[in-house]
């Protein structure tokens, strides 16, 4: 009875504890709060000992502290001017090295509060940081961003990229644990004010120091320690030498944080950082724009090399300053200016991007597309001269229409029969457009691609007078084209590119020349280019030597151009505003043209005094009424052919203008007015309007012959009509 006893107790037991765990098991969430605490707990225990050997690995592939100290990323470049002369060190600069005794307090302290407070009591990662940057990111005041440490910058400085990944962020937390079990706190922050960038190539606070204040860092004061300290979050942006107010207002932020941290007092928090003395940057001036243009070059121009290097240039020290000194003095108020000067090898000599390259670094000589106004008529008259005008010709400025197209002349009045030489040095638009429609728009575009216009090109009436963008770099160099008689002229910047020891990297190769059009029409050119500035609308660029240039006005004066040269120089000048708004009183033959004669009695004094050789000594087909002349002699003549491509004696070529919609209407200093209908030259066969009077100033036959629409040796010539213009009063050219 006992033993039957115990066993209905145990079983009694065994029945209540069972009942019990029924009615305490969890359910529901508290199930899923209870497994997720299981889970989670696993996972963390799991990512901490992931982490821990993942710190562990990375602390035994770290170099040592030496090998740390000696890397230095970048390369150096030194850029030299014409003479040999440095002309600006790119690329990292270093300071000497200073140990953490040789280090002031005050830099160190200024560096801890701005970037990383909790420096001494986290373990490379700041937790409370972290967290804090959560909580604002749930609490919706801004989105999530990840705090860094002194440490995990200097692991990203070291090791790593600055991709914006989860990928490169845990990397980065890793090598900052991993840094922070192998070095001391000290020995971090040795290697970080040592190696951290500071803007305008400057690593490490002596470099920032010499850079900024002309001193090295030991003897850096508490306000100049608060404007390097604050450099670090954006260097540009915070930048003394590019703007002063930034800085000062950045160091003012770093000094509070350091009174409210307790490293410094209320008095020394007062001290005013804007009475610090800064050093000039001599880099950051006009020679950047050269220096942003020339050096990218190199990677095309060397094989990869990290080593440093010197890069011997073409730019003439006292022209550029010159043509700097040329810009700001007669450039309009709130207007930019560019200017290119080129010598006749095609070797830059001077560039100027605008008035001020820290306040903006766009190179406005080789990047900005402006309409060139009646700068463009270079190649409407040297497609004229090619197709056998010449200076002496007589033409008609009388009102025309050519599709719709009326143009005009600035100041609304027609001077009647003049002859060629007249009509482009006073930059006359109605002789233009009918020159450009008898020679064929696309004709005068094959010409600006032969010269060197790499932009796109209409074919539209308005197309003679500039409505096509162009760069300052381009037009310069087809102006230099006509100074070396037609032949080819290639820009270039780097004469040479050796290493610190001497060893030549790479040495610059001038390229035989290209004939682009016969001496006959480059002398004819250089005759209309040196009227326009001895009598015409060029007169302000007068030097007291012979000069040859034209000027180009847009439609309200929105861009202002004088192109020329002299003594073996060519330069371009071009003013406006960048956002293309009219310019009060801007044109060609004023400002642009001052500045162009400012420079160039600098740039050509030590050089003799050049005639031109304007002798138009003319081909044989074109003295000679024989049929057997008009031909021409294809070893020594380029054409044309019906769709206006280039064509080489016996050699095909297929450099053609582009083609694009039709723009603005610029003219010299007047927008003309555009008649109804106005639109693009259709291709293929043009029939005059009914009615129409021809005013072509050549026969058919003649023109056929001379712009190569009938090559050499053909039986009968192609057809080419063109639109024909309408013209009040005037007659034919025979």
């Amino acid at each position: 009875m006992a033993k039957r006893g115990s066993r209905r107790a145990a079983a009694d037991t065994q029945r209540r504890r069972q009942s019990s765990g029924q009615r305490h098991a969890p359910t529901g969430w508290r199930l899923w709060l209870r497994r997720s605490l299981i889970w989670g707990g696993a996972a963390a225990l799991l990512g901490a000992l992931f982490l821990g050997l993942a710190v562990v690995f990375a602390a035994r592939s770290l170099p040592s502290y030496s090998s740390l100290k000696a890397t230095q990323p970048g390369q150096t470049i030194v850029v030299r001017a014409r003479d040999g002369s440095e002309l600006v060190e790119l690329g990292p600069s270093y300071g000497k090295w200073l140990d953490s005794p040789q280090i002031p307090a005050v830099m160190k302290d200024a560096m801890i509060s701005v970037e990383d407070r909790r420096y001494f009591s986290h373990p490379g990662v700041d937790p409370i940081g972290l967290a804090r940057a959560v909580y604002i990111w749930i609490t919706g005041e801004r989105r999530l961003q990840a705090t860094s440490t002194i440490t995990q910058q200097l692991a990203r400085n070291l090791f790593l990229n600055s991709n914006r990944s989860f990928d490169r962020k845990l990397r980065e937390i890793i090598l900052a644990m991993a840094l922070e079990s192998k070095f001391s706190k000290q020995q971090i922050l040795e290697l970080y004010l040592n190696k951290v960038y500071f803007g305008g190539g400057a690593y490490g606070i002596d470099s920032a120091s010499r850079k900024f204040f002309s001193h090295d860092a030991t003897d850096l004061s508490t306000a100049e320690a608060a404007i390097i300290a604050g450099l670090v979050k954006a260097p540009s942006r915070f930048s003394p030498t590019a703007d002063v107010d930034a800085a000062v207002n950045r160091a003012n932020v770093v000094l509070e944080l350091m009174r409210q941290q307790g490293r410094i007092s209320a008095s020394e928090a007062a001290v005013d950082p804007s009475a610090v003395k800064l050093k000039k940057d001599a880099s950051q001036n006009s020679v950047r724009y050269f220096t942003d243009w020339a050096l990218p070059q190199l990677d095309l121009l060397l094989p990869e090399t990290f080593e440093p290097i010197e890069v011997w240039t073409t730019l003439d020290v006292g022209m550029q300053q010159a043509a700097a000194t040329a810009i700001k003095a007669n450039v309009p108020g709130g207007t930019q200016g560019a200017l290119v000067s080129m010598d006749r090898d095609g070797a830059i000599l001077a560039m100027v991007g605008g008035t001020d390259y820290v306040a903006t670094n766009y190179n406005r000589a080789t990047e900005a597309l402006r309409q060139p106004g009646s700068a463009w008529k270079l190649f409407v008259f040297l497609a004229a001269l090619e197709a056998g005008y010449t200076p002496e010709d007589s033409v008609k400025d009388v009102p025309v229409t050519i599709d719709g197209w009326s143009p005009r002349n600035n100041g609304g009045g027609y001077a009647g029969e003049i002859d060629v030489r007249t009509a482009f040095a006073y930059s006359k638009n109605t002789v233009a457009a009918q020159l450009g429609n008898e020679v064929g728009f696309g004709t005068v575009a094959s010409m600006a691609r032969r010269f060197g216009i790499t932009s796109e090109i209409s074919t539209y009436p308005a197309m003679v007078l500039g409505s096509s963008e162009t760069r300052v770099i381009d037009m310069t160099r087809a102006f230099a084209a006509v100074s070396a008689g037609g032949n080819s002229v290639e820009p270039f910047g780097i004469v040479k590119v050796t290493t610190t020891g001497g060893e030549v990297l790479y040495r610059h190769e001038r390229k035989e020349p290209t004939k682009l059009v016969p001496d006959y029409v480059a002398a004819g050119m250089t005759d209309l280019l040196q009227t326009a500035v001895s009598t015409g609308t060029g007169r302000a660029a007068q030097i007291g030597r012979p000069v040859a240039g034209k000027t180009g006005t847009t439609t309200s004066n929105k861009d202002g151009w004088f192109l020329g040269f002299s003594s073996g120089i060519t330069t371009g000048v071009w003013m406006g505003r960048d956002d293309a708004k009219a310019v009060a009183g801007l044109q060609g033959g004023t400002a642009p043209a001052r500045a162009f004669a400012a420079f160039m009695r600098y740039a050509v004094k030590d050089r003799p005094i050049e005639q031109f050789k304007t002798d138009l000594k003319l081909p044989e087909w074109q003295l000679e009424p024989d049929e057997e002349y008009l031909e021409g002699n294809p070893d020594d003549y380029y054409y044309i052919d019906e769709a206006g491509n280039l064509v080489e004696p016996q050699r095909p070529s297929n450099a053609s203008g582009g083609d694009s919609g039709p723009g603005p209407f610029p003219v010299e200093g007047e927008q003309p007015t555009p008649g109804p209908g106005s639109g693009p030259a259709t291709p293929g066969p043009r029939r005059p309007a009914p009615g129409a009077d021809a005013t072509q100033a050549a026969s058919d036959d003649f023109l056929d012959n001379a712009t190569g629409a009938r090559p050499p040796g053909s039986a009968a010539p192609l057809q080419r009509p063109r639109p024909q213009p309408t013209v009040q009063p005037g007659t034919p050219r025979q």
